[in-house]
Formats: structure tokens, C-alpha cells, sequence
């Protein structure tokens, strides 16, 4: 298999979404499930369900999860939080009758919601280097195919705005999660400012820059990596045969594999494990261990994904409780199984790689 290779065991967990609303509350859910609006079949079925903003209590237990395994550094575990720096602001769009688009900072939602004394988690999280932010897009959202359906008064997608939420799957059309996919390629200038400004705004909510960046749902064109670059990010998280979409529905294949570097100067970083128990069938405990395992079989890092939707349990406390527990017995698998195993972020992985540390 291609790519960088090492000796060492590390382990490197990146969770996506921190920082979107998704699902706003159960009372939306119930209506616009009522409302036969698609929120409880297909890819996205489970965030709808589970996935909301993390409340005290969530980022609490997950920091006391992380900190309960040690690797053989004496360092806990740790995840790598690629987060959103702003959500829609609902108000503001609907003042201008939908022909402007508005955001409000991830703060700014969290005060909406009565959950700003999370703030100082997120702080204390990045202080003891167990829960990271790292760059996940300004929103995740497609700004510019949103705000096309809600002017083209799409029932679906004002049934949803109205709920405060936009991840329903729809009939037709790109998903509006895909916040980089491109339904008009004239939409390309438009998400090259959004990148800019994230990344911007990154730095003022954070106190650091972001340096890793994963698009959400993968989509992105090509010409955002400069804009990424530009902004302080060195490492980008790919799919081994990336889709860059180019409009109109039309994509180019690209091949990636950890340590590639683009012509930015830029490694990519691809994952190669899960472990996803929300709503999962599989036993997640045995396939993530699998997955570690066959990793460094091949002298490569496990590069583990776990969304955030895991975690939550502001619409289902059973849902983070029972997530908890299967990270805290696969956690502690991993260190009894490897015990020279080192626990990473994804930027630290990266400066290995390049031999920035």
C-alpha cells in the first residue's frame, strides 16, 4: 500500500461536526417528520436523530472518557474536534425575504441556545490537548444551493428552515450538507470567500489557527486547497479516490494516500478505521480493532473515524451514555492489545509525517 509508513503504533481519532446545530430539537424532529419531510431514512437518518449542539454534561463525560486511558507516553486519549466556526442566522435570512445569505458565529448559536457556559470546555479541552478543534468548513452548509431553493420557495427546504435546520434529505439535487459540493461551478468565488472567512473566524473563536482541515462530506474542488493553504492549513483529510466536483453534477477522480503532498505544499491525511456506535448494527468494538490491527499490519497510523453524533445526548442521553462506554472498552482494548501505542491529533500525526516535530 502506498504512503508514509512507521514502526510506531499511534492512533489518531477525528471526530467531524462540532459546532452545527443539525438537528435543532426534538420538537422539529416530530414535525417534520409529520410532515413527511425524509429525516429518518437513508446516510443521515441517525443525525437527525441523535446529532444536536453538545451540551456540559456531553463534553463533561466524553473529556472524563478520554482522560480514563492513558498510552504508553502517559498521555489520554484524545480527539481531534473538526468543528464549524458559524451557523445560518435564520432571522436575518428571513428578513431579507431570502435573497441574502447571514451567519452567526458558533458562540453566538451557543448563547441562542442557553449553552454558552460551554465555551470554557472547549477551552480546557484544547488546554490538556484532549479535544483539539480543527477546521471543518465556516458552516455545513451549501450556502449557495440553500439559499437557491429557499428563493425558489422549495416546500421541503422551508418546512426545515422554519425548524432552524437544513439536513433533510432531499428529493433532488445535491445535499445541502455538503457545504464544498458544487451544483453551478460560478458558485466555486463564492466558497473560496467562505473558506477565507472560516478560517478567519477559526482563529478569532479558537485563540489558534487552524492547520487541518476536513471538507464536510467530502466534496471539494481543487482550487479551495490554495485558498485552505493560504489561510494556515497544512494538512487536508482526503478519501483514498477523491471526487472533486466541478458543476453541474460532473466530478474528476483523484488517487490520495497518507503523506501525499499537493502543490501547496499541503499532506493529506486519510482514515482508514471507524467506530461509529450511534445507531450502528455492526459491533463496533470488534471492527475498529480490526481495522487498527490491519493499519499497523501495514506499518500505517489508525486514523479512526467518529462523528460527533456519538457523543450527544441532548435528543437521546442513551445514545451518548452507551457511545461512552464502548469508547471507554475500546480505548482500553487498543492499550491492552498495543501497550506502546501513542494516542495523536491529526496535526500532530501530520508534522511526523513532514518532520515538523
Amino acid at each position: 500500500m502506498p504512503g508514509w509508513r512507521t514502526n510506531r503504533k499511534i492512533v489518531v481519532i477525528e471526530s467531524d461536526d462540532w459546532g452545527s446545530i443539525r438537528m435543532s430539537s426534538k420538537l422539529a424532529y416530530n414535525k417534520l417528520l409529520k410532515a413527511g419531510v425524509n429525516i429518518e431514512k437513508g446516510a443521515g437518518a441517525r443525525y437527525n436523530k441523535y446529532d444536536t449542539l453538545a451540551s456540559n454534561k456531553d463534553l463533561s463525560f466524553l473529556f472524563e472518557t478520554l482522560n480514563s486511558v492513558k498510552d504508553k507516553n502517559n498521555h489520554s486519549a484524545k480527539i481531534t474536534a473538526l468543528s464549524l466556526t458559524a451557523n445560518p442566522d435564520f432571522d436575518k435570512i428571513k428578513e431579507s425575504n431570502f435573497q441574502k445569505y447571514y451567519y452567526e458565529s458558533f458562540f453566538k448559536t451557543l448563547e441562542r441556545y442557553n449553552m454558552d457556559c460551554t465555551q470554557k470546555l472547549w477551552q480546557e479541552g484544547y488546554n490538556s490537548n484532549i479535544f483539539v478543534p480543527e477546521f471543518h468548513g465556516r458552516e455545513h452548509l451549501n450556502v449557495c444551493a440553500w439559499l437557491r431553493a429557499l428563493q425558489a420557495e422549495d416546500k421541503e427546504a422551508l418546512l426545515a428552515f422554519d425548524q432552524g435546520i437544513w439536513g433533510y434529505n432531499r428529493k433532488e439535487g445535491i445535499g445541502f450538507q455538503a457545504a464544498f459540493d458544487l451544483e453551478l461551478f460560478s458558485d466555486l468565488e463564492e466558497q473560496k470567500r467562505i473558506i477565507k472567512d472560516g478560517l478567519r473566524f477559526f482563529e478569532e473563536l479558537h485563540g489558534h489557527k487552524a492547520r487541518f482541515f476536513v471538507p464536510p462530506n467530502g466534496p471539494l474542488n481543487n482550487q479551495l486547497e490554495k485558498v485552505a493553504a493560504d489561510g494556515g492549513i497544512q494538512y487536508i483529510s482526503s478519501p483514498k479516490i477523491q471526487s472533486e466536483p466541478i458543476g453541474q453534477g460532473q466530478s474528476k477522480k483523484h488517487f490520495r494516500y497518507l503523506g501525499k503532498r499537493n502543490g501547496h505544499n499541503q499532506n493529506y491525511i486519510t482514515r482508514n478505521a471507524f467506530f461509529e456506535p450511534s445507531g450502528s448494527n455492526r459491533n463496533e468494538i470488534h471492527g475498529c480493532l480490526s481495522e487498527i490491527e490491519l493499519a499497523f499490519k501495514w506499518k500505517k497510523p489508525a486514523i479512526i473515524s467518529s462523528h460527533r453524533v456519538n457523543y450527544i445526548g441532548g435528543l437521546s442521553e442513551s445514545n451518548r451514555d452507551d457511545s461512552l462506554k464502548l469508547l471507554n472498552e475500546l480505548l482500553k482494548s487498543i492499550v491492552k492489545k498495543w501497550p506502546n501505542v501513542e494516542f495523536m491529533t491529526s496535526s500532530e500525526l501530520g508534522d511526523i509525517i513532514t518532520k515538523r516535530q
